[in-house]
């Protein structure tokens, strides 16, 4: 990844080459029907209460369309604008050495075109004058809605606020979707995306090993998080991508478990679903570890069973493959390792229900999801992965009644041919590696 020569102004991370930012947009904009205009916002900054606020975190679309990592920021896009100033714009909020002392420092105007290669920012109290302006000669104003298959709309933000006063003041244009266009180029990635999918990765590598030295019996689950988070943060990470789980014993069968408050016993395994962000790109990884440095004998059975699983699944993510076909054959795989387990039977198969597999008694959940700028990135689901689309592949076999659950996760990219790249080829997953590194 090229890197500029500036100093980027708020963040931790290196600055990222803005010909990434500049080519994401000439791929959006090549969507756009003709006199389209389409408007992207950053996310609000949330209270907690009094003057407490969450910390920032910029919306994806924006940032993957300028580079721009900062609250109150507008990107404008007009690419059949007759005047060139209009076809690219950023509205930015306005700083000076107050805001600077109180606040720390925002982009100026000559700082974000450095960030994000366009050449018209304003401030944004000029927002609506100049948006004014770009609807007299526009025909199709292209809104930003949250359409993730997995998302949970309770909150109205920034960008749903501004979508219902747009669509309120200017009744007469024609209204077409921003998302559809963004799900599609999103889940396919450039070059220097891949390469911060590999910083976030190999900053997740280092907390891993850090853990790796420190985990013993009685620690507790939170001090092992803490671990995590020194290392992440040391290494230009903001943190974790998504809230951490550290699952030790019969915790791990719990799917989403992230209280981390329990004491870790000698005997049991560890269950660590934890991935640092890097420049807001996210990875996402699943280790198992045994609080006493070894496995025993069964759980080393399982966990075998459920790397072979990852294994094979992990061949079959090329292109073309279709994502609900792909489950369907993992199912397949992971119902011939239960057997052998004998977690199943030969009549729990034959009996099963269709609509939910005899295998779903221990594998309850999906095999893989997009990775990017969002842990659960943009991707349609129905269509057939392409190269250069990143996906996790995270099976598990989860045994309440035996004490333990595992689940196993790396993240790859999918090439033009052959198997995919693994970003986490180096983070250390067999059985031998593992009780090695923790008993050296």
């Amino acid at each position: 990844m090229v890197f500029t020569s500036f100093i980027h102004p708020i963040m931790k991370y290196h600055p990222v080459d803005r010909n990434l930012y500049i080519k994401n947009r000439a791929k959006f904009t090549a969507q756009m029907k003709p006199n389209g205009v389409a408007v992207f916002n950053s996310n609000d900054i949330y209270p907690v209460s009094a003057d407490s606020t969450l910390p920032f975190a910029q919306h994806r679309d924006i940032l993957y369309l300028s580079g721009v990592d900062q609250e109150e920021s507008i990107l404008l896009l007009f690419p059949d604008a007759q005047y060139p100033h209009l076809r690219e714009i950023l509205f930015l909020r306005e700083t000076n050495e107050h805001i600077a002392v109180w606040e720390g420092e925002k982009l100026t105007k000559e700082r974000a075109y450095e960030v994000s290669g366009i050449k018209t920012v304003y401030w944004l109290t000029d927002f609506q004058k100049i948006l004014k302006e770009v609807m007299a000669y526009a025909e199709t104003m292209y809104i930003n809605t949250n359409e993730h298959y997995r998302a949970t709309l309770e909150t109205e933000t920034r960008e749903a606020r501004f979508v219902k006063w747009w669509k309120e003041n200017y009744p007469a244009h024609k209204v077409e979707k921003s998302n559809p266009i963004l799900q599609r180029l999103r889940s396919v990635k450039e070059s220097e995306e891949i390469d911060l999918l590999q910083k976030a990765c190999d900053i997740t590598e280092k907390g891993f090993r850090r853990v790796l030295s420190f985990v013993k019996p009685n620690v507790m689950e939170y001090e092992i998080e803490a671990e995590f988070a020194h290392e992440f943060l040391r290494n230009r990470s903001k943190g974790f991508a998504y809230t951490p789980i550290i699952a030790s014993g019969n915790n791990a069968n719990v799917l989403h478990y992230i209280e981390n408050n329990q004491q870790c016993r000698a005997g049991d395994l560890i269950l660590l679903d934890v991935g640092a962000e890097y420049a807001n790109y996210s990875s996402d990884m699943t280790r198992m570890i045994p609080v006493s440095g070894r496995f025993t004998e069964r759980q080393k059975e399982v966990y075998h069973a459920v790397l072979r699983v990852k294994n094979e699944a992990t061949k079959m993510l090329v292109p073309g493959t279709l994502w609900k076909e792909y489950h369907v054959e993992v199912g397949k795989i992971m119902t011939s390792e239960l057997l052998g387990l004998g977690l199943l039977d030969k009549a729990d198969v034959q009996n099963e229900n269709p609509e939910w597999p005899a295998y779903k008694k221990y594998f309850m959940h999906g095999t893989s999801h997009h990775l990017g700028l969002d842990t659960h990135d943009y991707g349609l689901l129905h269509e057939p992965m392409q190269a250069n689309m990143v996906f996790t592949v995270e099976p598990g076999i989860y045994i309440p009644k035996e004490g333990f659950g595992i689940r196993l996760e790396d993240d790859v990219v999918i090439q033009k041919t052959g198997e995919p790249y693994n970003l986490m080829r180096n983070i250390p997953i067999e059985v031998e590696e593992i009780e090695s590194i923790m008993n050296a």
